[in-house]
């Protein structure tokens, strides 16, 4: 499929299969002929409301066809869309909504006075019943369209099959996660979404039977990107965001006939945890996916016995290059054990020194990337576009070695080095070598300042189940692994690390958990 734009794919597979389902929660089905049709007038209804081209909307919806109908209906105008968390602060909110200008956005009725007490133009509200005095009440004087829950308008209108495009323009902002003080979002374009898409098809060998279940949120840029890759397919989506519950969604794959999962590392020791007694049986799963930041071999080791005969793939990416940048192939999980894996289909992976310097195999240094799906930087934020984007090549961040075939091996961030006695070090060193305790379920490490070295290695644990393993047994079990400036000064036990809504490890907060 050649059209760089998402609506586009929906209305070429609603035009060769209408009736196949194309996205599933536990209350239903929508078919692609469903779809399309909602998207169609959400967009009239946009349209009619004066939305412009290069104007960005905010959407604060749950994960289903009413918010997948209005961002593909806002994007088929030209207008880019702010996918926000829905448990955005007001003040983020109100940050956000002052750096995009937006006039229009798409709420739950939960959410619908904090949006009103912004001064938008008009909202659309998605609601199932009829408002009463109160929601009225919160909404005041704002103006209002109706939607139901399953995206369809409650009094349609005109349908707007869009407009032309520009492939670079602005699809979609993406509010990275973990960010302090002002807002960053990151511009990815309608090119940088079909490219990435197009790559995971590739490499998933995703087609038209196929089913993901989908548990992560689609403000996140992984959610996205399984989304999206499943629509250029023309295959189908089960979202279901009961996974405090693992088994219920587990026994949904099942019933839904699922062939594909995503999950960060945290979801996988979550269902490891769960499942200690007896392994899923999910006759039609064929593969599952892992991203979100490194996991402990040991759970990648699990979860390829547990899903056996599903392959796992083993991926890195970041949100400034559309969701992935590589990934491992499951034939190689043994011969390149640790690897993030080789570049996806157009992306350049290189590791260079400070200076930008090449770097011979083997020898590590900063990952950069270059290629169709990498953005073109942050919304209104030349500053802290021209810091991660030097010469057309994205600087992640990540530090690395790129072996003699060309597979990535991550030894740490950037930002995750610690200066310990005048040495730099990884604090992903420390934490990979702590892990593999068998008695340690997880494990972050960050640095605490220090009177005599300037900075000190604090290890936050989370000791297994019924574990009653003690500080010095852990700092006794790093000295035989790491040399000893880099064994942690502390050992601080906790009930769990901090996680950002995306599931990773909240960094900025270990500091403070440290003293």
């Amino acid at each position: 499929m050649s059209s760089p734009f998402a609506h586009e794919w929906l209305r070429e597979h609603a035009r060769r299969t209408p009736d196949a389902p194309f996205l599933g929660t536990p209350s239903g089905w929508t078919s692609y002929a469903e779809l399309l049709a909602r998207v169609e007038s959400l967009a009239g209804s946009l349209s009619d409301a004066g939305l412009c081209p290069g104007e960005v909307v905010l959407s604060s919806l749950p994960d289903g066809p009413a918010s997948v109908a209005f961002t593909l209906a806002a994007q088929s105008l030209g207008a880019g869309v702010a996918e926000l968390n829905r448990e955005i602060s007001r003040d983020s909110l109100k940050a956000v909504a002052e750096q995009t200008r937006a006039r229009f956005a798409a709420v739950a009725a939960r959410d619908a006075g904090s949006f009103a007490s912004l001064g938008p133009e008009k909202l659309w509200l998605v609601h199932g019943a009829e408002p009463n005095q109160k929601l009225l009440s919160v909404l005041g004087a704002t103006p209002f369209v109706r939607v139901r829950e399953d995206g369809a308008l409650v009094e349609p209108g005109q349908r707007h099959a869009g407009l032309p495009l520009d492939e670079h323009g602005t699809a979609l902002l993406v509010y990275t996660s973990g960010s302090t003080g002002a807002p960053r979002a990151v511009v990815q374009s309608h090119g940088n979404l079909a490219a990435n898409s197009h790559a995971i098809v590739e490499y998933l060998e995703l087609s038209s039977t196929d089913r993901a279940c989908l548990i992560l949120p689609l403000f996140y840029c992984y959610g996205k990107s399984v989304l999206l890759s499943h629509l250029r397919a023309g295959a189908s989506v089960f979202i279901d965001h009961r996974f405090m519950y693992p088994r219920v969604v587990l026994d949904a794959m099942r019933a839904e006939g699922c062939t594909g999962f995503a999950g960060v590392p945290l979801t996988f020791e979550l269902l490891k945890r769960q499942l200690t007694d007896d392994a899923p049986t999910i006759p039609s799963l064929r593969y599952l996916t892992q991203a979100g930041g490194a996991m402990h071999p040991q759970t990648i080791d699990w979860v390829r016995e547990a899903f056996a005969p599903a392959r796992l793939f083993v991926m890195y990416g970041q949100t400034e290059a559309t969701a992935r940048l590589s990934y491992l192939p499951p034939e190689l999980a043994e011969k390149k054990r640790g690897s993030a894996g080789r570049a996806i289909r157009g992306v350049e992976l290189r590791v260079v020194s400070e200076t930008g310097a090449l770097l011979e195999p083997g020898v590590v240094g900063n990952v950069i990337a270059s290629g169709p799906s990498i953005t073109a930087g942050y919304f209104r934020d030349p500053e802290g576009s021209a810091e991660v984007l030097r010469d057309g090549w994205l600087w992640t961040g990540d530090l690395g070695y790129l072996d003699s075939e060309g597979f990535l091996f991550l030894t740490g961030r950037v930002k995750q080095i610690l200066k310990l006695g005048g040495h730099r070090v990884s604090a992903q060193e420390i934490e990979e070598a702590i892990a593999t305790h068998p008695l340690i379920a997880e494990v972050a490490v960050t640095g605490v300042a220090d009177p005599v070295a300037g900075e000190a290695a604090v290890a936050l644990v989370v000791r297994a189940p019924d574990s009653s393993l003690s500080a010095d047994e852990i700092r006794r079990y790093s000295r035989e692994r790491l040399a000893a400036y880099k064994v942690p000064r502390d050992v601080v036990f906790v009930d769990a690390l901090p996680r950002t809504p995306n599931g990773k490890i909240a960094r900025g907060e270990l500091a403070k958990l440290a003293k």
